[in-house]
């Protein structure tokens, strides 16, 4: 007995040394538990945790059941993995039995870390399919079937939007109830007179002819016995625009799909015995006109509350009109994993000024995107006027001219336009005591809120600012002892918040376009402080699905008409073609999501197919160039590096997808353009084109030279800003990549002074002229130009990549450095990245002349840690470090001792001085 007992002691203990990995965060197509997913072969994953230093995974075991109880039981009968050898703990393809729809799915996994010792089995977690076939849809596409006007100016009257109802009986046990929708157009769902979630202004953009994002809901505990009211209300949203001519000659409807809202949705109850009933938006339902009489994206909206009834939570189906079933839009129904937008926090005005008599301005204290909310006691009838504003004049009137749609200012909209298109919305008081109330089916930019038609005076109680963007969940943080560059993340981050609204958009207010310029220059700065992974697969099909006939890419997506500078085809000019291709190299690169690539690869050769047939002599000469620039743009310049580089990420595509031929064709092609650019554009003496900052800095980026020229051209730089007394000059493109080529050439030192400048032009000159969010030009605008617009946001990198050094050496972060830059007047940085295998921590402060660097390195990567020290001392701190601490000593380069790393936290202490 006595040597039973020691065995068992001794197996136990073997467990446990087994465990020293814990398997959490586990996700499938990178979400924690999808209610509704349609892919058949989803990608699952985790992450690893450790209290032990140099924890890496060697296998894995993955088992999935169809049900709870049988995983319990160790039973998989959807797929039991075996032990795989791989460290791979992130996009693992489901290789089970085929999954069916509507079902959920429940499984767990188990590692082997670097020794063989497997660790104990994760929790239990599930992932729930939708419809993965377009059969499984047995709803119909309903509106309300009146006509859409014929003439422009008809758009612009009142336009009650349906809200449409069906009653159902319910007499058995429920087991689960799951409500699948979508619209063209917003929608909001109800039942039994219940919102049934917080999402606001869904579904997410598309082109309604190629694919629809619908949603699917978890409603068992709104559903009761016996009588039941499902209702849905609907609104324009992106499928029926107003024909407002933007700029005075884009109208949305002429480019985007459009139509009478309309809503299709399939309510599934499953009951304990087994049986199914679903309910499905077809001629049974009715409508009644509602509340909402006009709704626009850009204009707002206009409600009135003496239309309200409660005819969502009465079952009875009197004073109702029968729907209509009608085609619907062509798109194919894809279930939607982007995430939702939501409101994300509550602002109340700082203050509320009378400017005049009955005219009140709410200042919010920031700018933001969102709407705004009213609380009020009202007369009925009472009609109460929100206009927008980003910006005030001096007399305290409110300046609403930076968000004004489309620049329509001068009556130039077309038939039936406002003179102005402000952002303004009405709401009309039913009389029943105290009304809240906020637009549904609109969003606004705005830190001002004109009031018009209060009874009364009104208070800071009486109205908030609903802050909405995608409810993209944190992935870093950054902090240091500059308040300077504190501000100016606040800003960012406050901007970028404010364009995410199913697109990734340059204004929010004025136009909410998703140009892919903006995005090529920001998205890497987005997805260091944003888990973007979702969001962006969403941005890369809507660039897809409308690519131009002949290859071309548009310079947004959705494709809304607009084609400046493009090379034909009605797609974009080079540099915003850019960042399809870009988006799906940074999505490899951040979250390892080689799908991406291979999904996307055909359409990519087309592209580049199409430009090498508009190039002439492997060069082009038209481009919007660096936009914004407060210098002559080097146009032909820039057009033909942006070729150069579509063609180096074919060739890195092709190698990566091991399409040898293709990697072969490819790359001949970069070295005829690159041969042909410095034939043309390099003037000798380390000048490129005109010698501007952007000139100088563009071949840098695209290490075009790779000769002892370089550090001229790198000289001819440092001039290009000495002559502005190293101020920034360059536009959106040369702005992103000069932090990078300074970290680079190691030219931090000029990048910090660059940041750090408070006057004209630069990040502090707004912050001194009291901007909350970042411009659309580095001049102050009151007219023309966004005071929220993301584009010149890609400092934020710059924090993220330089001051914490945080940079990936693999896809997805498995290896990474972390090499901090040390300005002599930064006395702390602290931050981190949440990567797909962990978070990584960079957090270094100086204590007179010592350094302290804590550094974590999560399991199953590896780091690179680059310790700054002063040369006299590097022997003994080195000695020092690899004595006590579980680091391998690599080599000394310049000022920064550097050692390697396997998982783990460490705290490391250097002398600078």
């Amino acid at each position: 007995m006595r040597y039973i007992t020691i065995a068992c002691l001794l197996l136990q203990s073997f467990i446990l040394l087994g465990q020293s990995l814990r398997v959490t965060a586990l996700h499938c197509e990178y979400v924690i538990t999808p209610l509704g997913i349609d892919v058949p072969q989803p990608v699952l994953g985790w992450k690893l945790e450790s209290d032990q230093y140099n924890k890496s995974q060697s296998a894995y075991e993955i088992e999935v059941a169809s049900s709870l109880q049988l995983i319990n039981q160790g039973k998989a009968d959807m797929w039991r993995s075996g032990k795989i050898k791989s460290r791979q703990s992130i996009g693992i393809v489901y290789q089970g039995r085929t999954l069916t729809s509507f079902s959920r799915y429940y499984w767990r996994v188990r590692v082997y870390d670097e020794k063989g010792l497997a660790s104990g089995w994760s929790d239990i977690t599930w992932f729930e399919t939708a419809m993965l076939h377009a059969t499984d849809w047995k709803a119909h596409w309903i509106n309300d079937g009146k006509k859409i006007p014929e003439k422009d100016e008809d758009f612009y009257k009142e336009d009650p939007m349906p809200v449409f109802k069906k009653v159902f009986t319910t007499d058995k046990q429920i087991r689960s109830a799951r409500l699948y929708i979508t619209g063209a157009g917003y929608y909001e769902a109800y039942l039994n007179g219940k919102k049934i979630s917080d999402d606001a202004l869904t579904p997410g953009w598309t082109n309604f002819d190629k694919r629809i994002l619908y949603r699917t809901y978890d409603v068992t505990a709104l559903v009761s016995s016996g009588k039941n009211i499902i209702g849905v209300q609907v609104g324009n949203g992106w499928y029926n625009p107003l024909p407002m001519r933007f700029w005075g000659k884009y109208n949305l409807r002429d480019a985007l799909t459009t139509g009478r809202p309309s809503v299709i949705a399939q309510l599934r109850i499953m009951y304990v015995d087994g049986t199914i009933s679903e309910i499905i938006t077809d001629h049974s339902w009715q409508y009644q006109e509602g509340a909402v009489i006009k709704n626009n994206v850009y204009l707002g909206e206009t409600y009135d509350a003496r239309n309200v009834t409660q005819w969502l939570s009465d079952t009875e189906m009197h004073n109702g009109k029968q729907a209509m079933v009608v085609e619907g839009p062509k798109g194919k129904l894809v279930a939607d994993l982007q995430p939702q937008v939501r409101v994300k926090r509550i602002v109340k005005p700082v203050a509320i000024n009378e400017v005049s008599k009955g005219v009140y301005v709410a200042d919010m204290g920031e700018n933001f995107a969102g709407v705004a909310q009213i609380k009020v006691n009202a007369p009925r009838g009472t009609r109460i006027s929100l206009r927008y504003g980003e910006d005030v004049y001096n007399d305290g009137q409110l300046n609403g001219m930076t968000t004004v749609a489309g620049q329509i200012k001068k009556g130039n909209g077309g038939p039936g336009a406002p003179p102005i298109a402000w952002q303004q919305d009405c709401y009309i008081a039913a009389g029943n005591d105290i009304e809240v109330w906020s637009p549904r089916f609109t969003f606004h930019v705005f830190r001002y809120v004109e009031i018009k038609g209060w009874p009364g005076v009104p208070t800071p109680d009486d109205i908030s600012g609903l802050v909405m963007h995608a409810d993209v969940s944190v992935s870093g943080a950054f902090e240091c002892s500059n308040d300077l560059f504190n501000k100016i993340q606040e800003n960012v981050l406050r901007t970028f918040k404010s364009n995410i609204f199913s697109v990734q958009s340059d204004c929010a207010g004025r136009e909410k376009f998703g140009y892919g310029g903006d995005l090529f220059c920001t998205l890497e700065s987005f997805c260091y402080n944003f888990d973007m992974h979702n969001f962006y697969r969403k941005v890369l099909q809507d660039f897809e699905d409308d690519q131009r006939p002949l290859g071309g890419i548009p310079e947004t997506a959705p494709f809304v008409g607009l084609h400046d500078k493009g090379p034909g085809d009605q797609s974009g000019p080079l540099g915003w073609q850019l960042g399809y291709p870009y988006l799906v190299e940074k999505l490899y690169e951040f979250y390892g999501d080689k799908r991406v690539i291979e999904k996307h690869y055909a359409s990519l050769q087309k592209q580049i197919a199409f430009l090498e047939k508009n190039a002439r002599d492997f060069l082009y000469d038209e481009d919007i160039s660096d936009h914004e620039s407060l210098e002559v743009k080097p146009e032909a310049l820039t057009a033909s590096l942006f070729y150069y580089h579509h063609a180096m990420l074919m060739e890195r595509f092709s190698r990566l997808l091991d399409k040898n031929t293709d990697t072969e064709r490819y790359a001949r092609l970069c070295a005829q353009i690159k041969e042909a650019i410095l034939h043309k554009f390099y003037k000798g003496d380390g000048v490129f084109d005109n010698g501007t900052q952007a000139a100088q800095i563009f071949p840098l980026w695209y290490d075009i030279i790779n000769t002892d020229e370089k550090n001229q051209i790198r000289d001819r730089m440092k001039e290009a800003f000495e002559k502005k007394q190293n101020h920034v000059h360059t536009g959106i493109f040369a702005t992103k990549m000069m932090f990078d080529v300074m970290r680079r050439e190691n030219e931090q030192e000029l990048a910090y002074t660059i940041v750090n400048q408070k006057d004209y032009p630069g990040w502090g000159h707004m912050i001194e002229k009291g901007a909350t969010t970042i411009w659309e030009t580095w001049k102050y605008s009151d007219n023309v130009y966004s005071q929220n617009h993301p584009m010149f946001g890609s400092v934020t990198e710059w924090f993220y990549r330089s001051i914490l050094g945080i940079n990936a050496s693999e896809p997805a972060f498995r290896s990474f450095s972390i090499k901090p830059f040390i300005a002599d007047d930064l006395n702390y940085a602290k931050g981190y990245y949440d990567s797909p295998y962990g978070r990584i921590i960079c957090d270094w402060k100086k204590e007179r002349n010592d350094f302290i660097l804590k550094v974590s390195v999560p399991v199953n990567t590896t780091a690179l840690i680059y310790l700054p020290c002063h040369a006299q001392y590097a022997q003994h701190v080195k000695e020092l470090i690899t004595s006590n601490v579980p680091l391998k000593y690599v080599k000394r380069e310049k000022k920064y001792l550097v050692f390697k790393a396997g998982s783990g936290t460490y705290q490391l202490r250097s002398i600078l001085k």
